[in-house]
């Protein structure tokens, strides 16, 4: 079955947050049907990589069994570690990148790479804020999320 995912973070014009992303999964079932879910995870004073990487995994973890899919974001950050194999590279260097530079994120890049295991994924860069109605939605998440009452804060950074 293929999955298509939308993902979105939004840091609010402030790097250090708050901040919320958004994730939309599109599929048909095998009845034919279309389905569409969609999740905002309230708001995370966090950066805005960290929310694209969250975003990803909310949406693959909500999977419930071995599907192929395409996550389409506008995070080149994300969509370049796989695409231009940075995370290969990394996992080969043991996590270290550049001057020995530990890589940033490497909890949330491990469990994407855990929630990724059973699909088979590709990454799609969609350039934000294009009309891309998918796209689009996720920022109306992401947006949400940013705005909601509940916290949600990242354990990574604390």
């Amino acid at each position: 079955m293929l999955v298509k995912m939308y993902t979105d973070g939004a840091a609010r014009g402030n790097p250090d947050g708050p901040g919320g992303y958004g994730t939309i999964l599109q599929y048909v079932d095998p009845r034919g049907e279309m389905h569409v879910r969609e999740y905002s995870q309230g708001y995370v004073k966090t950066t805005n990589n960290r929310m694209e990487l969250m975003a990803a995994i909310a949406g693959l973890e909500a999977l419930t069994r071995p599907c192929e899919v395409e996550i389409y974001s506008d995070s080149q950050y994300l969509v370049n570690a796989f695409n231009q194999h940075w995370i290969d590279s990394w996992q080969k260097k043991n996590w270290i990148r550049g001057k020995n530079e530990p890589v940033k994120n490497v909890d949330l890049w491990k469990r994407l790479l855990e929630a990724m295991a059973p699909h088979r994924v590709r990454f799609f860069w969609v350039k934000g804020h294009d009309g891309h109605p998918e796209n689009e939605r996720c920022d109306e998440l992401a947006t949400t999320a940013a705005d909601g009452a509940d916290l949600i804060r990242d354990e990574g950074l604390a």
